[in-house]
C-alpha cells in the first residue's frame, strides 16, 4: 500500500531494531560523491516535508509528512513506512507505547493513497526471485534496495561525467540521430522499414560518423550519453540497446584521449571505492596476448602465460615436436599455485575436455611433487627430461601444477588465456582469493593490429576496430604492400579483465579513407559517400574514445549482470519479459511500409540462431 502520512517525531528510550532498520539509509547517504558542492534537497516540489531515511534524533518534537510504502505492520499499531531513501518506523497512538527504536512517528492524520494487491514476490533483497520474474515485474524489482542503489549510482556518475567534461573542459554535449543508414563492417544492425518500398533506415552500432562529422564542422569538442544499438542475438551478457558515453576531440593525440579519460574517471568515481590512481598502465596488444592470452586481460592475479618452447626443441615427445615443426608453433605452459592442493581429479578432467571440445588441443597436466601419482606417461617423462628446468623457468614449488600445451602460437595463447581464468574459478571456489572484488585494476590495451583476417576467408581482411581507424605513423608504408602487419592508433580500456571502452585517432584524410575502405576491405564506398566529401573539406585530426556505461557500472556496484544496472533490459535472448516485446503487427499496419512476413520452416527455424520468429521481405 502506498500511504501518505502527517506525523510528530518523537524519541524512544532504548535504540533497539529501528537503529537497525535505519542502517540502509545512512549507507545511501554514502553514495554522495565528495566532491559534490551540497547535499541534494530530496523533497522539494512535492508533499512531503522529508524522506522515511533522513529522520534522525535531531528532528524530535518536528511535524513531518511523509509518503511510502508500507512495508509491514504488526498490530495494527506498528507500521515501517519505506521509500527510496530508507525506512521508519510508524506507531497509531494507543494507551501504551512500545519502546523499539530512537525515533518513532507518532501519527496525526494519515491517508491511504493507493492499496496493493499480493505481490509475486516480496520487496527485500535477501528473497531469492528468478531473473525472469524480476524482469516480468521489473517495476516492483526496482523497489529493492540494491536497484534503486545501482541506478541512483549511475545517475551520479553520469552526472559528474557531463560536469567534468561540459564545465570543465568545454565539450559540447550534442544529441545525434538514432535513424541512420547501414554501415558497412562492425556488429549487425537492427533495420527499420520506411514508406518508400525497399528502402530502411538503421539503428546505429555507435554514433561514429557523426562524431567525426562534427569534428569536420568544427565543435572541436563533443560528448553525448549516447543510446546505441547491436542486433547480436542471444549472447548472455549483452544487451540488444545500451549507452556509451561517447566523446571525439579535434587536434589531439592517443595520449590526449587517454589523460582525459583518466582525469574523467578519477572525477566520477565513487567516494566509497577508494580513489583511483592515474596514469593507468598500458600494455601492447602483442603483450597481452603472450602473456595473458586476451585482449583484455585481468591484472588483479597472475598466473601469466610463459613460452617454454626452447626447453624442448630437441624433445622425443611426439606432439610437442609436431608443434615445434610447425610455423608459429610454440610450447606454453602456466603454473597453478597450490593446484595440487586445491584441485581435484575432476576439475582437471574438465580443463582437457575443455581444450579437446574448444580447441581441439591436448592439455597437459604436469603434477611436481604432490600427487605426482596423477601424472601420465607422457608427463613423468617430460618431468624427468625436463623437471629441474619446469621448476626453475616457472619458479614452482611442491603443490603447484603445471599446465602444457602447444600449437600456433594465437591459438596456444588463447587457449591458455580460458585456462588461466577457469583455473582462477575453481581456486576461488575452494576459498582461495585471487581476483579482490574491492580492486579496481585499469588497464590500457594499444597497438593493436590495424587488420585481421576474415574468418569466413582468411585470405581477406577486416578491420580489427572499425574502418575508420588510422594506422600507427610508423606503419604507414606497410599498408600498401604488406597491410596485415600494419599496427593501428585504436587503445582500449581494461578494467577487471573487462573492456569498458575503446577508441582510435581516425583517419582525416579522404584519399587514405578511401584506400583503406574500397582497395584494403574492399567495402562500397558509396555507402560512405557522405563521409568521404566531409574529409575533402578541410578535416581537423580528431580522435575519441567511446566508455560502456552498463558494464562500468556493473563493475563498479559489483553487479553479477548488465541487466541489474539498467532499469529496464531486456533478456538474454533480447525480449522485454514485462512487455513481451518484440510483438507481432498486424497485416494491415505492414502494408505502408511494403512489408510482407514470411515464416520459416522448421529445418529454418532450427538453423537460424536470431532467436525471432519470422524474417520480413520487402
Amino acid at each position: 500500500m502506498f500511504c501518505w502520512l502527517s506525523r510528530l517525531c518523537r524519541g524512544l528510550s532504548t535504540p533497539t531494531r529501528r537503529t537497525t532498520q535505519l542502517i540502509w539509509s545512512s549507507a545511501s547517504r554514502s553514495l554522495v560523491l565528495s566532491s559534490q558542492r551540497k547535499i541534494p534537497e530530496l523533497s522539494s516540489f512535492v508533499a512531503r516535508t522529508n524522506t522515511c531515511g533522513e529522520l534522525r534524533s535531531s528532528h524530535l518534537g518536528q511535524e513531518v509528512t511523509l509518503c511510502g510504502w508500507i512495508q509491514f505492520r504488526r498490530q495494527n499499531i506498528f507500521l515501517v513506512l519505506r521509500d527510496f531513501h530508507g525506512l521508519v518506523q510508524v506507531v497509531i497512538p494507543q494507551d501504551e507505547k512500545m519502546p523499539t527504536g530512537e525515533i518513532e512517528i507518532k501519527v496525526k492524520t494519515a491517508k491511504l493513497l493507493n492499496s496493493c494487491k499480493k505481490l509475486p514476490f516480496e520487496i527485500k533483497d535477501f528473497i531469492k526471485k528468478t531473473e525472469a520474474l524480476r524482469l516480468q515485474y521489473r517495476y516492483l524489482d526496482l523497489r529493492s534496495v540494491q536497484m534503486q542503489y545501482n541506478l541512483r549510482l549511475r545517475s551520479q556518475m553520469v552526472m559528474k561525467m557531463r560536469e567534468y567534461l561540459c564545465n570543465l573542459h568545454g565539450f559540447v554535449d550534442v544529441e545525434t540521430p538514432t535513424l541512420f543508414k547501414r554501415t558497412p563492417g562492425g556488429a549487425k544492425e537492427f533495420v527499420i522499414p520506411s514508406r518508400e518500398p525497399g528502402k530502411f533506415y538503421s539503428l546505429p552500432q555507435s554514433p561514429q560518423q557523426f562524431k567525426q562529422l562534427l569534428m569536420v564542422g568544427g565543435l572541436d569538442r563533443y560528448f553525448q550519453v549516447a543510446r546505441c544499438y547491436r542486433d547480436e542475438g542471444s549472447r548472455p551478457d549483452r544487451q540488444p540497446e545500451f549507452t556509451q558515453i561517447d566523446i571525439e576531440m579535434s587536434f589531439v593525440d592517443q595520449t590526449g584521449v587517454q589523460s582525459l579519460i583518466e582525469g574523467l574517471l578519477q572525477y566520477s568515481w565513487p567516494s566509497d571505492k577508494g580513489p583511483v590512481v592515474v596514469p593507468f598502465p598500458s600494455m601492447p596488444f602483442a603483450e597481452a596476448l603472450a602473456s595473458y592470452g586476451t585482449d583484455k586481460p585481468d591484472t588483479r592475479f597472475g598466473m601469466k602465460i610463459v613460452d617454454i618452447s626452447d626447453m624442448f626443441r630437441n624433445t622425443e615427445v611426439g606432439f610437442l615436436q609436431d608443434a615445434l615443426s610447425k610455423p608459429q608453433g610454440t610450447v606454453k605452459a602456466i603454473c597453478i599455485r597450490k593446484g595440487a592442493k586445491y584441485l581435484k581429479r575432476k576439475d582437471i578432467e574438465s580443463i582437457r575436455k575443455f581444450a579437446a571440445d574448444h580447441f581441439n588441443e591436448e592439455v597437459l597436466p604436469i603434477f611436481l611433487k604432490t600427487n605426482e601419482n596423477w601424472n601420465s606417461p607422457v608427463a613423468k617423462f617430460i618431468m624427468e627430461e625436463q623437471g629441474s628446468g619446469l621448476v626453475k623457468l616457472l619458479e614452482t614449488q611442491e603443490e603447484d601444477v603445471v599446465l602444457l600445451t602447444a600449437g600456433e602460437h594465437k591459438r596456444a595463447c588463447s587457449l591458455m588465456g580460458k585456462l588461466r581464468l577457469e583455473c582462477a574459478d575453481l581456486l576461488e571456489a575452494r576459498g582461495v582469493v585471487l581476483r579482490d572484488p574491492a580492486l579496481f585494476s585499469f588497464l590500457w590495451v594499444v597497438d593493436f593490429p590495424l587488420f585481421l583476417p576474415k574468418e569466413e576467408n582468411p585470405q581477406e581482411l577486416e578491420s580489427a576496430h572499425h574502418p575508420f581507424t588510422a594506422p600507427h605513423p610508423s606503419d604507414i608504408h606497410l599498408l600498401y604492400t604488406e597491410p596485415h602487419k600494419v599496427r593501428s592508433q585504436h587503445y582500449d580500456l581494461v578494467l577487471n579483465g573487462n573492456e569498458i571502452g575503446g577508441g582510435s585517432i581516425r583517419i582525416h584524410n579522404s584519399e587514405l579513407q578511401h584506400y583503406v575502405l574500397a582497395t584494403v576491405l574492399k567495402e562500397d564506398v558509396k555507402l560512405l559517400s557522405h563521409l568521404l566529401q566531409a574529409l575533402d573539406y578541410g578535416a581537423p585530426p580528431h580522435g575519441g574514445i567511446a566508455l560502456g556505461l552498463d558494464r562500468l557500472m556493473c563493475l563498479v556496484t559489483g553487479a553479477p549482470s548488465i541487466r541489474d544496472v539498467i532499469a529496464f533490459p531486456k533478456s538474454f535472448r533480447g525480449h522485454d519479459l514485462m512487455s513481451n516485446a518484440p510483438d507481432s503487427i498486424p497485416p494491415e499496419e505492414l502494408k505502408p511500409y511494403h512489408i510482407q512476413v514470411s515464416w520459416p520452416t522448421d529445418a529454418e527455424t532450427e538453423k537460424s540462431s536470431s532467436n525471432h520468429p519470422c524474417r520480413s521481405e520487402s
